[in-house]
């Protein structure tokens, strides 16, 4: 079974999920992003005026994951409470699957919306792990499963583009990891049809739904 605790470092506006076994990651984080290996994850809360054009967010992530002493997690920048994440999980058959996630839908777009600057901020950022090991292949199938569960939460919530007033599918600035464990026979397919997809697309729409709702509720969909 999964053993995943969250610790939320208040001090420093920083989540960090750290797993008892050794994980293999897959994401496009700006620290540690691609394919890594590790134990912690962590969420760093920013607010708009420290993100000015001029800042280099790779080197200020990297900063502050060093000054809370987990150089070496995999980094993720939010604009939302970092106390504030939404948490799902569910099992099946001996298998489990956890999704924890970050909400804010400030810069909320449509894929295929033009281009230009993020602002304001405001992403989707989710860790979404398996109590399984998977092969690389089924890290992918299970990045882009969790990138559709992600898409349909926000479709359905009504939420619209800042940018063409066309129903959003996410953030312009969304981001997502996969964890599994680093040891173990791999699964090698997690689609629709498998009780992992199923347990993964599940806990990730359930989370980024329950996380979207709240945001809209405390602002809007204006």
């Amino acid at each position: 079974m999964l053993e995943l605790a969250l610790e939320t470092v208040r001090g420093r506006r920083l989540l960090v999920a750290r797993f008892a076994r050794a994980q293999r990651f897959l994401s496009w984080a700006i620290a540690g992003g691609g394919a890594a290996r590790g134990r912690e994850v962590a969420w760093c809360q920013v607010a708009d005026g420290e993100l000015t054009p001029e800042v280099d967010a790779a080197a200020l992530l990297a900063e502050r994951l060093a000054a809370a002493g987990v150089p070496d997690a995999v980094g993720l920048l939010t604009s939302s409470d970092v106390g504030r994440y939404v948490q799902q999980s569910a099992s099946l058959d001996g298998l489990e699957a956890r999704c924890v996630v970050t909400v804010g839908l400030g810069n909320r777009l449509r894929a295929g919306d033009s281009p230009g600057r993020a602002r304001p901020v405001g992403t989707i950022n989710l860790l979404c792990a398996i109590s399984r090991p998977l092969t690389e292949a089924a890290m992918i199938e299970a990045t882009a499963l969790c990138a559709e569960a992600r898409a349909v939460a926000v479709v359905e919530s009504g939420a619209t583009s800042v940018r063409s007033g066309l129903p959003a599918s996410g953030t312009g600035t969304d981001c997502q990891v996969i964890a599994s464990p680093d040891d173990g026979e791999p699964l090698a397919f997690v689609g629709k049809h498998t009780g992992a997809g199923h347990l993964i697309g599940r806990v990730a729409q359930s989370a980024v739904t329950t996380g979207v709702r709240a945001w809209l509720s405390e602002h809007g969909r204006g």
